[in-house]
């Protein structure tokens, strides 16, 4: 019913059911996996008003303990989703529909789906950290771009006290610099696209 996906290993359709409506995968090597993808493999569908609650789940580093969190969710309408997993934190788990899983070991994460209803896929919130970006190339090499500016400008930074004379050079305050890489930021917030205009 169900596929996962990593980048540079081969496509996993040997989901566990460990319930009537809950499915999980392991993912070895887990701190190696920036994303994966969860879709259905179009053999079955979900049942009318009914959907996937994706969940990833890694050991916490002091208990071992599995921790979950919820990612996202796959319908028929959205038959798959690509989920960011480098950025999820250690021990920051919350409710979850999987009960006591068996410990597996500490190198292995596993991703869970859970079918569930439509209804109850609306309420739920996924980590933050989880969604992909949506900011086109561009706009990441430009922030890129601007924050080694600023990092490279900070390294030059000295006192006031620390500075001697010299007419053959202009120098600009960092706080001016920082001042207009802020302002920046504001508007990259406010309008992602300003810069096209």
């Amino acid at each position: 019913m169900f596929g996962c996906l990593v980048a540079g290993r081969l496509v996993q359709t040997d989901a566990v059911q460990v319930a009537s409506d809950k499915f999980v995968f392991n993912l070895p090597d887990y701190e190696n996996v920036n994303h994966v993808v969860v879709f259905m493999l179009g053999t079955v569908p979900f049942p009318a008003g009914m959907g996937g609650a994706v969940y990833f789940s890694f050991p916490d580093p002091v208990s071992g303990a599995p921790v979950w969190q919820l990612l996202g969710f796959i319908t028929n309408e959205k038959p798959s989703a690509i989920f960011k997993i480098s950025g999820l934190k250690a021990g920051e788990g919350g409710a979850h529909p999987f009960g006591v899983m068996a410990y597996v070991s500490p190198s292995v994460a596993q991703v869970g789906v859970s079918v569930e209803t439509l209804d109850q896929l609306a309420q739920q919130i996924p980590v933050s950290s989880a969604a992909v970006s949506t900011v086109d190339t561009f706009m990441q090499f430009t922030q890129k771009t601007l924050d080694s500016l600023y990092n490279f400008a900070s390294s030059f930074a000295m006192s006031q006290a620390q500075m001697t004379p010299n007419p053959t050079e202009t120098f600009i305050p960092s706080s001016c610099i920082l001042k207009w890489y802020e302002n920046f930021q504001r508007r990259m917030a406010q309008n992602p696209n300003f810069w096209k205009n």
